[in-house]
């Protein structure tokens, strides 16, 4: 059991960086004024009326790098994952000014993840999926590396993809955190339970300016981040524990964005499309779409999130009904993804309410 001298660092991480994304988001809000990083509603993907300015992932970044150095412990490995977040709040940064191309923006996402994996964050070793063979985990060998870029990159965009509604992006990460976090406690995993402290407390001191109606987006910036250090931090905190954690926990976890990400690449596919081409086909959208206003469309991913990561805690312990817990949550939401996706949607009238889709380019 973790002692007190480190449940009240824990603690500090969480309220600091609370505190202090709380009292940076107007200060950044006003630096996107004056950079021009405004989102602009120019499509039909974007739902809010007025223009709102973006880059508030960036008081997010502050106050978990702060937070980070202050209370956590940093090795080897966190270094290499700060550096690559430090690249993509840069890359991030850019795109919310200027608007940048898709593939300079895949580029610099699979350099950060090449910097995290050059300084140890591997997926070296899975639990074995197969129940029924004898062999309890799998050694990846020289795949851990094209393996763990991929997982990154994909993360990393799959949290960007649903980041299309008032407080959505933010708050389903905050509960994925919230989640990661508490895992890496049962687990034993200290080092790792104060980053995600301080980026469970970045999120929400960031919520409160982005619920809806949204005074600012976290734009790229935040978006990319957030899947940035979501998919670092469960390859540190989860693959690695190979010998405890299931094959299924990290998707458990982040299985609203991963969901969204596979269904929009093979949407696209079967359209014949681009997959990195933008559309109003999202998850959120689709829920719009089937009469939900904003604030409901998000209670519903945050409820699903919440069942899965419930499910992924559960499934961590031991225990004779985990492969049950982990069958009837998969079922619960597979159930109400596939009426997501198959429902006629019945197109109501444009909402009043001003929400938040600023994925420009989707990588």
């Amino acid at each position: 059991m973790p002692d007190l001298s480190f449940m009240l660092r824990l603690t500090a991480a969480l309220l600091g960086s609370g505190l202090i994304a709380f009292l940076a988001t107007p200060l950044v809000k006003s630096l996107a004024y004056k950079v021009g990083a405004i989102d602009v509603p120019k499509d039909n993907r974007r739902m809010h009326k007025e223009p709102i300015p973006r880059l508030g992932g960036l008081a997010i970044f502050i106050a978990f790098l702060f937070s980070t150095i202050v209370f956590g412990n940093i090795d080897r490995t966190t270094q290499g994952i700060l550096l690559g977040a430090i690249m993509i709040v840069v890359l991030g940064v850019m795109d919310d000014i200027m608007t940048l191309n898709a593939l300079p923006k895949f580029l610099v996402q699979i350099a950060a993840a090449g910097v995290a994996v050059y300084h140890g964050c591997t997926i070296q070793f899975l639990s074995n999926p197969n129940v029924f063979s004898d062999i309890s985990y799998l050694d990846l060998g020289w795949l851990s590396i094209p393996v763990t870029i991929i997982w990154i990159v994909a993360i990393t965009n799959a949290v960007n993809f649903i980041d299309g509604l008032d407080g959505l992006a933010v708050g389903v990460s905050a509960i994925s955190t919230a989640s990661l976090l508490i895992i890496a406690l049962m687990v034993g995993e200290l080092s790792i339970a104060i980053i995600l402290a301080a980026l469970l407390g970045s999120c929400l001191g960031f919520i409160p300016y982005n619920k809806n109606p949204a005074k600012i987006f976290m734009g790229d910036t935040g978006a990319t981040f957030l899947g940035f250090i979501l998919a670092t931090l469960s390859v540190q905190g989860l693959f690695k524990l190979y010998a405890i954690i299931s094959f299924a926990v990290p998707f458990l976890v982040l299985g609203i964005p991963i969901f969204d990400i596979c269904f929009a690449f093979l949407r696209r596919v079967a359209k014949g499309q681009n997959p990195m081409h933008a559309d109003r086909g999202h998850v959120h959208h689709r829920l719009i779409d089937m009469g939900f206003n904003q604030k409901q469309a998000v209670a519903i991913s945050y409820m699903l999130t919440a069942i899965l990561g419930l499910a992924a805690v559960l499934l961590t312990s031991s225990g004779e009904l985990r492969a049950l817990i982990l069958i009837g949550s998969v079922i619960i939401v597979g159930a109400i993804g596939v009426r997501i996706i198959f429902k006629k949607p019945h197109h109501p009238e444009p909402p009043k309410t001003e929400t938040e889709d600023q994925n420009h380019e989707e990588v």
